[in-house]
């Protein structure tokens, strides 16, 4: 159904606002909305256009009370004719009952469980739009709505804000303290309406060769789809609008990245020599025969230290597939060149286990490895940093204690960051910078698909151990949902009775660390108390 609405009418040119205005400025906002409109961070109409909708309602099918059927789904525009709030005290379910009536006269009755909060809202005499499904009400012998979507129309709408909520496919937006998604709905349209149309700044070649809707297009349709769109592709967020907005984020996006990776490959770094002594001292290094993807990972890995420019390369392999070992081997090119070696992690939990499976690999060369992290007392911090600061470390592992500014380096050459998922760009670049320009690989045992790998680390490299060594089995992944939790932990009781060890990880979704660890500790004793009482449990956590 078409309606007034549907295309935003050009405002005259005095009214007429660019993408860059701020939102204060958009007829309807003004000083105390712009500030509500700040805390999700939304400053200029570029950016409420960018807001898109989260989900759509079909309310085109809009009928009066006396065309409706039972069965459908309709949108209806009308009175509050009366209300009712029944308890039910033995289940608390406060039904909430309004009579809603039309110019056709007939009556409809729309109820709402746990609806006492609607008494302040639907009064005798307000105007509202319903949209539900038609139900045939076999006790009163009238139709109903049963938990309808209903939005409150007032008489300062004028025509074209009244068809924007109903009689089309309508928009749903995520509310923003008190401004509504009808009164976001409002508001776009109006912006819509009032800025000059911008300059698509994408390639027509590229929007040609696939088929991609004009950018300002695409922004009306995503907030105010054609009447023919499918409204399944809306909600699946697949329509020629989002697909559009999608493809333009992402090109973009890569766009930074590829500028991003000329500067780096520009960069002046450090020419590893890759001599015989090199593969001497990693040959004696090696406790075990690598497989074929590890050599090939370190023939790539090498080729980039040889380069004269900065390696950034992204090592992705399972865990046990040996991704460390490969670490290490890179880390003797660079210590045999002179240079130092730093490898970061996440926690210290990772950053002992690293130094750990590192020091007797590489003490045996005659290299030296050492701890840094936030436990490290005062005084064995301050020794430490002067042991790097004149070069007497070969390999520093650590946490975020190797980003503090006064961690100094001799001649940093290679930075290692393990699970760099849990650090940012800048985190990763303030390491490689206390060299100069030094070399990076961060590791992963994420599996991230090779073309997505490619668009989210597009400044990486990628090198992927697809190989797991002689021995290992490929590890057999399950998932059984919350109500089959008993079979789980009998599972876990026979594995621990045959001589074997299991650990169970607890990733809970906290604001703090300290809140995780309290839920950690809360499983933790479920477990040793409840399930598992004749077993030793133990618990970790990163404090």
């Amino acid at each position: 159904m078409n309606t007034p609405a549907e295309t935003p009418q050009p405002a005259p040119e005095s009214r007429r606002l660019d993408l860059s205005t701020p939102l204060k400025y958009l007829k309807g906002v003004g000083p105390t909305r712009a500030a509500l409109f700040e805390t999700k961070g939304l400053l200029t109409v570029e950016d409420l256009l960018a807001d898109v909708p989260f989900r759509y309602e079909d309310r085109s099918n809009l009928k009066t009370i006396a065309q409706l059927a039972p069965g459908e789904m309709a949108t209806v525009v009308a009175e509050v004719r009366s209300t009712r709030l029944t308890g039910f005290r033995r289940r608390n379910l406060g039904l909430f009952e309004a009579s809603f009536t039309d110019p056709s006269r007939a009556v409809l009755k729309a109820k709402w469980f746990h609806g006492e909060y609607l008494a302040k809202l639907l009064a005798p005499g307000q105007k509202t739009a319903l949209f539900g499904k038609i139900e045939f009400d076999n006790y009163t012998g009238e139709l109903a709505m049963l938990h309808p979507e209903f939005e409150l129309l007032t008489a300062d709408d004028d025509n074209a804000d009244a068809a924007l909520h109903v009689g089309r496919v309508v928009p749903i937006y995520e509310a923003i303290s008190k401004i509504t998604t009808r009164n976001l709905r409002v508001l776009v349209h109006r912006a819509l309406g009032q800025v000059t149309r911008p300059e698509d700044r994408l390639p027509k070649s590229i929007r040609d060769r696939f088929r991609l809707l004009d950018r300002w297009t695409a922004i009306r349709d995503a907030h105010f789809p054609p009447a023919d769109s499918d409204l399944r592709l809306l909600n699946a967020f697949r329509s020629p609008a989002h697909l559009r907005l999608i493809f333009e984020e992402f090109f973009w996006l890569e766009c930074g990245l590829l500028i991003r990776r000329g500067k780096a490959r520009a960069q002046i770094g450090i020419a590893f020599e890759l001599t015989d002594r090199v593969r001497e001292q990693i040959k004696a290094m090696l406790p075990f025969k690598p497989t074929g993807a590890q050599k090939r990972v370190l023939a790539e890995i090498a080729r980039d230290m040889a380069a004269p420019h900065p390696m950034h390369r992204l090592l992705q392999g399972d865990v046990g597939s040996g991704k460390t070992i490969v670490a290490a081997e890179a880390a003797v090119i660079a210590i045999e060149n002179g240079y130092q070696v730093a490898v970061l992690a996440p926690t210290e939990i990772l950053a002992t286990q690293h130094y750990f499976y590192l020091k007797p690999l590489l003490s045996k060369l005659g290299y030296v490895v050492a701890l840094l992290t936030g436990s490290n007392t005062g005084r064995e911090k301050s020794q430490l940093k002067k042991l790097l600061a004149e070069g007497l470390v070969h390999v520093a592992v650590g946490t975020h204690a190797l980003l503090e500014e006064n961690v100094e380096f001799k001649n940093l050459g290679l930075a290692i960051i393990d699970e760099q998922h849990r650090f940012g760009v800048m985190q990763r670049l303030k390491l490689a910078h206390k060299g100069v320009n030094a070399d990076t690989v961060v590791m992963t045992a994420t599996p991230i698909p090779r073309t997505l790998a490619l668009t989210v680390y597009g400044d990486l490299d990628v090198s992927v151990i697809d190989e797991l060594p002689p021995g290992r089995k490929p590890v057999v992944t399950k998932h059984v949902t919350a109500d089959h939790i008993e079979r789980v932990y009998s599972f876990l009781k026979k594995q621990v009775d045959s001589g074997r060890q299991a650990y169970v990880v607890y990733p809970v979704i906290e604001e703090s660390e300290t809140q995780a660890m309290k839920a950690a500790e809360k499983m933790h004793a479920h477990l040793s108390e409840e399930v598992f009482p004749g077993i030793p449990v133990g618990l970790l956590h990163g404090r």
